[in-house]
């Protein structure tokens, strides 16, 4: 089995990214990292996007919120980001407490700058198939990583497992974008261990640990592995069983070093993208 290694395909990524600097003559995009209080994932996610977008020769600026802010409160403060002409794009570390409402805030975000694809117009142009709009970086990390390893997409039976906003529904359109058959599975399922043995690309992006062993992967198949979780002896792991597939798959995507490493790439070439799109 071929391990499907993220670092690579963020260097192809970055070479992208540097020659479109060049259009900016000189002009450095800045990202806006907006945090509500001080989850451990969320820190060492913007941790990790800050040291991938300086590499980049790109620049992130935190903007970092109390838990118990008012939704009132956070909502000014959001919309000053927002307007703020100094910020190219902006990435706002989600689920935000429950006291904020999170469908205002995706309203409000504007379109232009919002690299995670969480505005409504955002989502209608990524199910339109409209290349103009920004999808979720981790749904497109999906799509870099099966362009850069050269896998066909094309004619391809697709089955992704799991039907959230940030990955699964909008993956399953980049999917079809590219001509692939696409299948979307959740826990509802009738027969989910035969709808992932029956696809050549499978992606597991359920967010749970190990969920997916060698039993859910067919001969030949390519599995990319979405899921970042925490395992019974406190290692990072992803949703599938890498040690279980091995036999199976012809090539895999490991957990850590694969798609996440790839996502924040992705968050980069956004960055520099919405600059372009602003400088017209």
């Amino acid at each position: 089995m071929i391990t499907l290694k993220g670092a690579e395909v963020s260097a192809k990524i970055k070479e992208q990214v540097t020659e479109d600097l060049k259009k900016l003559g000189g002009t450095i995009p800045t990202l806006a990292i907006v945090r509500v209080g001080e989850k451990p994932d969320d820190m060492s996610y913007e941790r990790g996007a800050k040291k991938k977008l300086e590499s980049f020769g790109l620049k992130a600026e935190s903007f970092v919120f109390p838990e118990d802010i008012t939704d009132q409160d956070f909502k000014e403060a959001f919309r000053k980001i927002c307007e703020d002409e100094q910020v190219t794009g902006i990435l706002l570390l989600k689920p935000l407490p429950k006291q904020i409402c999170e469908k205002d805030i995706d309203r409000m975000i504007d379109p232009k700058k919002d690299l995670d694809g969480i505005s409504p117009e955002n989502i209608a142009k990524v199910f339109a198939g409209d290349p103009t709009g920004f999808a979720p970086c981790t749904a497109e990390a999906v799509i870099e990583v099966l362009k850069a390893y050269d896998i066909p997409i094309t004619g391809k039976r697709a089955t992704v497992v799991g039907r959230s906003m940030i990955v699964g529904k909008p993956l399953s359109m980049l999917l079809l974008k590219e001509n692939a058959t696409v299948t979307v599975c959740h826990t509802r399922t009738a027969d989910l261990k035969g709808t992932c043995k029956n696809a050549e690309i499978l992606v597991a992006a359920a967010g749970k640990a190990k969920m997916l062993d060698g039993d859910y992967v067919g001969e030949g198949a390519v599995v990319i592995d979405v899921g970042i979780n925490v395992d019974g002896d406190g290692k990072l792991c992803g949703d599938v069983d890498f040690a279980s597939i091995q036999e199976k798959a012809a090539m895999a995507t490991p957990v850590p070093g694969g798609v996440g490493a790839v996502t924040t790439a992705v968050l980069a070439a956004h960055l520099v993208r919405a600059a372009l799109q602003q400088a017209g």
